[in-house]
């Protein structure tokens, strides 16, 4: 029967390729079925130990392009629930580093400006550096938790982008071309990029609908803002030129800071 079944779906998928022509419409690949639901898992469904994915329903092209605009909107209810996880997991992230080091005191402002020792490229590392990270991190796996079951498919955290000088659109950076470029030197091969912490989208990273990037102050008192690139652009301001989407700040007792200064 299980024999059965898999020749059943492998016939499926063959039946069907002329109807994943229209996820290629909506942004999608179509070169095989599987990679069209790669790029949406919202279309397929995959058999439990198989590799073998087939649309869930057979849907007209009409029906399919009515769920890929769908995709390319966030609702108002969905944008709130989003942003409901985000400041969770940043205040929970805020809270669990600062039990751990201060046994749940915020850092003072002489401790957060603390030198505690130098990247390997020799520039200076304060405390304040090293909780941000810190918190990015638990902050980070928080959320890939929470937007995993929220909105599965539709959320990149740490996406590496720049501009292709030869189209003049954004491109991703994958995490292994990043290293690449690492090895190289001390992160000036990366000048010219962004990586936002979390990046909304409609299933394709490059359909960008919500941008956010967390901020830890130290001490808690500073007002959460956007730092300067090394080419002295701001780096909220570099989001916003790249992914056309004005980014918003999530930082705890701040909740989210919209693009523009405006808190929620």
């Amino acid at each position: 029967m299980r024999s059965l079944l898999k020749t059943q779906l492998r016939q499926a998928v063959l039946v069907t390729s002329t109807l994943l022509t229209a996820c290629g419409s909506a942004g999608y690949s179509v070169d095989s079925a599987t990679s069209a639901c790669r790029q949406n898992p919202a279309y397929c469904a995959t058999m439990a130990g198989e590799e073998a994915v087939v649309p869930t329903t057979v849907r007209g092209a009409t029906e399919l392009a009515s769920v890929g605009a769908a995709l390319r909107v966030l609702t108002p209810q969905t944008r709130s629930a989003i942003e409901d996880a985000l400041v969770e997991c940043v205040e929970w992230a805020n809270a669990e580093v600062n039990l751990r080091r201060f046994g749940g005191n915020s850092p003072s402002r002489s401790e957060c400006q603390e030198e505690i020792g130098k990247d390997p490229c020799g520039k200076k590392v304060t405390r304040a550096m090293h909780l941000g990270r810190e918190k990015h991190h638990l902050a980070r796996q928080c959320v890939e938790n929470k937007l995993g079951a929220l909105i599965p498919g539709r959320f990149s955290l740490e996406q590496r982008y720049r501009n292709n000088p030869q189209t003049g659109q954004k491109q991703l950076i994958s995490q292994e071309e990043a290293r690449a470029l690492r090895q190289q030197g001390c992160g000036d091969e990366l000048k010219g990029t962004i990586v936002p912490d979390v990046v909304i989208h409609s299933g394709n990273p490059l359909e960008v609908l919500a941008v956010y990037d967390f901020k830890f102050p130290c001490p808690a008192s500073n007002y959460p803002d956007w730092r300067e690139n090394t080419n002295a652009s701001q780096q909220g301001e570099a989001y916003f030129k790249l992914l056309g989407v004005g980014p918003d700040l999530v930082a705890p007792i701040w909740r989210i800071i919209r693009w523009g200064g405006s808190p929620r």
